[in-house]
């Protein structure tokens, strides 16, 4: 059997259980469809080294890797966005704060222009148009992991940016 013949006998067969072990961990069916998807498609990359009877672990563990990476994305995100709405609520409580508040608002906006023209637009809609990432790939044309990349490397830029202007 070729190795595509494999892979396409082993999505055939492994795909639901994929598909549920991913969607068990993270929670979320359109992120574990689109998981499943990639674990199908990295599997391509180790199409010489693939044998019917190690195919399924490779499956499992490409899985596995995979939504270790995605959940350390999603977890490190959520810290971001939880520093940032915590920072701009205790800012708001008084006169000064919301001067300093407005500063640092002007200050992420300045950085903001600076980053690429796509990644710009992604992160404007995501932080000021309240815009989730299938939202903002749906408007730009973008795929959902395109967005999610922008938006990762855009906040951690001005993530960094902001803890100089503090």
């Amino acid at each position: 059997m070729t190795s595509p013949q494999l892979i396409a006998e082993a999505y055939r067969q492994l795909q639901p259980s994929v598909l549920l072990y991913i969607l068990y961990k993270v929670n979320n069916r359109e992120e574990a469809e689109d998981l499943t998807q990639d674990v199908f498609l990295r599997l391509m990359d180790y199409s010489r080294m693939l044998r019917p009877e190690t195919v399924k672990c490779f499956i499992f563990t490409i899985a596995r890797n995979l939504v270790y990476d995605y959940l350390r994305r999603y977890y490190k995100a959520q810290e971001v966005t939880s520093y940032i709405y915590d920072r701009a609520e205790t800012a708001t409580r008084d006169t000064e704060s919301g001067i300093l508040a407005r500063d640092l608002q002007a200050c992420e906006v300045g950085r903001m222009r600076l980053l690429p023209p796509q990644r710009r637009k992604v992160y404007a809609l995501s932080r000021f148009g309240g815009k989730s990432a299938a939202d903002i790939s749906r408007e730009l044309g973008l795929s959902r992991r395109t967005v999610e990349n922008h938006l990762f490397i855009s906040r951690k830029e001005i993530r960094e940016y902001m803890q100089q202007c503090i």
